[in-house]
C-alpha cells in the first residue's frame, strides 16, 4: 500500500533530525527545472510565485544558490505546513518512521515525487505554477505520466491524501485496473458535505500518523480512523472514495 500527500509551501533546512539516504527519482528533471528558473528574472519568478517581496527574495536566492548535491535535508523533515505538524514525525517511534519510509510519498512541483527520506533543498514551486519549460505549457505537462508510473509500477493500492492541485497529476492517467482511494475529510452543514481547507490538512496529517502508528497495510483498516472527531461514513463512501465526517 502506498500513500501520497501534498508538499507544503513552507520549508526549512533540517540536517540534524535524520540523515537522508536516497536521491529523488526524477532528480535529472529537477535539474532541468532549476536551469529554467535560473534564466528568469526576479520579477518573472515573483509573478509565478504570486507572493510578497520577502518570500520572493528568499526563494529567488534559494534557487540561485541551490546545490542539488550539497548538504541536503530529508524531505519529511523539510516541509513545515499544518499537515506535517499533525504527522508529528519528530516524535514518531522508529517503527513508524520505517513505515513512512516504505509507504509514504510526497508529490512535488519541483521534484515530481519524493520518498520521505529523499534528500531535498528548500524550494518554492507549486504544481499549478504557470511555468513554461520548453514545449510544455506548465508543470502538469512537464511531469506528464512520470509520477503516475512511479506510483503504480508495483500495482499496489494508492491512498490519496493529496489536494486536488496535486492529485490530478495522477488521476489524469488512472486506468480501470488501478486502485486509487481518495480520503475526504468533511463536516455536514445544512444537509451538505463541506470541506474546510485547514481542517482537511490537519486530518490528512493525523491520518498519516494513524496509519504509521498502527502499521496499517490494508485499505479496510483505514476506515477505523477516528481522530479529531472524524468517523468513517459508509453511506457517503464508495470503493474509491472514503469519506470521514465530524461525529
Amino acid at each position: 500500500m502506498k500513500i501520497v500527500v501534498s508538499p507544503a509551501k513552507t520549508m526549512i533546512e533540517n540536517t540534524d533530525s535524520y540523515i537522508g539516504n536516497s536521491i529523488p527519482t526524477y532528480i535529472d528533471y529537477s535539474r532541468m527545472l532549476l536551469d529554467e528558473i535560473r534564466q528568469k528574472s526576479y520579477e518573472e519568478m515573483k509573478e509565478i510565485w504570486k507572493c510578497n517581496d520577502k518570500i520572493a527574495n528568499e526563494n529567488f536566492d534559494r534557487f540561485k544558490n541551490m546545490n542539488l548535491q550539497g548538504n541536503l535535508s530529508p524531505a519529511i523533515f523539510s516541509y513545515q505546513g499544518i499537515q506535517y505538524q499533525y504527522m508529528a514525525v519528530n516524535v514518531m517511534e522508529s517503527s513508524s518512521l520505517e513505515y513512512i519510509r516504505e509507504n509514504l510519498y510526497i508529490l512535488s512541483g519541483f521534484f515530481g515525487i519524493l520518498r520521505t527520506f529523499d534528500v531535498v533543498s528548500p524550494y518554492r514551486l507549486e504544481m499549478q505554477a504557470k511555468l513554461e519549460i520548453g514545449d510544455c505549457k506548465n508543470l502538469y505537462e512537464f511531469w506528464g505520466d512520470k509520477i503516475y508510473r512511479k506510483l503504480f509500477e508495483t500495482g499496489e493500492v494508492v491512498i490519496n491524501l493529496a489536494s486536488k492541485e496535486y492529485s490530478k497529476i495522477i488521476e489524469s492517467y488512472l486506468s480501470k485496473e488501478d486502485k486509487f482511494i481518495t480520503c475526504v475529510f468533511a463536516e455536514k452543514k445544512d444537509g451538505k458535505i463541506v470541506q474546510k481547507a485547514t481542517l482537511a490538512k490537519m486530518a490528512r496529517g493525523e491520518m498519516v500518523n494513524f496509519l504509521a502508528s498502527n502499521d496499517i497495510q490494508n485499505e479496510e483498516e483505514i476506515k477505523k480512523f477516528d481522530r479529531l472527531g472524524f468517523v468513517f461514513d459508509k453511506g457517503l463512501s464508495n470503493d474509491n472514495r472514503y469519506v470521514f465526517v465530524l461525529g
